[in-house]
């Protein structure tokens, strides 16, 4: 009897963490990844703490996440998808990307890109949607030089138009590497991305130099989802040349 109690909670753990529809590939590994065509897709569970999570994928135009994160601090994964460009900036005359997502009312996260050059060196951050504020406040904050008495990150620049939106900008080191955060004033899950006009702002302001574009990513950095939430992508595409 205690054997069959034994599988009945371990088919209702799988059932618990299994995609909202059958998907060409899945994965519960913490660092599952596969590949499809020109695009890498990775779970990426590294944060102490974490819970289970569901990578599943029918194409890069259609896959998601579900993900139960307990209501802890620190960020615990960061599901997403990849494209390596690697050119240098100066050989480049287009990057835009463009994505739709769907994201949950709750939890704490953001939907966002995360941009490397090929030395990972540089990360760039473009926060599309989140459940922190624009200003540095809330449940998720960018990383950052300076802070306030209350706790919130101070931008470098705020209402800066670029890339097709307009953003507050960020600028910090997280220990291994410098990290410059746009985040959206006006956050949204449906957006194209002018990626390169970003990567050569900040080669203007003397941040980076001519570097080698290296991986574009995008995916859904989470800190808390308790309960399970359900994060997904639509339409998504990188067009570099």
């Amino acid at each position: 009897m205690k054997h069959a109690l034994c599988i009945t909670a371990v088919a209702l753990a799988a059932a618990l963490v299994a995609p909202a529809q059958a998907a060409t590939w899945s994965t519960t590994a913490q660092y599952g990844s596969t590949t499809m065509g020109a695009y890498t897709f990775n779970n990426d569970i590294w944060g102490q703490g974490a819970g289970p999570q569901t990578l599943w994928v029918n194409s890069p135009t259609d896959w998601g996440v579900w993900s139960n994160q307990p209501n802890t601090g620190g960020i615990k994964s960061y599901p997403h998808i990849s494209f390596y460009v690697g050119k240098s900036l100066s050989a480049l005359s287009r990057v835009t990307s463009v994505v739709s997502a769907t994201t949950p009312a709750g939890g704490a996260w953001e939907s966002t890109y995360d941009i490397w050059d090929s030395n990972h060196a540089n990360e760039i951050m473009l926060w599309l949607n989140y459940t922190g504020t624009s200003a540095g406040c809330g449940n998720v904050k960018p990383v950052s030089y300076n802070w306030t008495a209350t706790g919130c990150a101070i931008p470098v620049y705020t209402n800066v138009n670029v890339g097709g939106a307009t953003w507050n900008v960020y600028r910090g080191n997280n220990g291994g590497n410098m990290v410059y955060s746009f985040l959206r004033t006006t956050k949204t899950n449906n957006t194209t991305v002018d990626i390169l006009a970003i990567m050569r702002y900040l080669q203007n302001l003397g941040w980076i130099g001519n570097v080698t574009l290296g991986d574009v990513q995008y995916g859904f950095e989470i800190t808390s989802s308790s309960g399970g939430m359900d994060f997904g992508a639509r339409n998504f595409s990188v067009t570099a040349y």
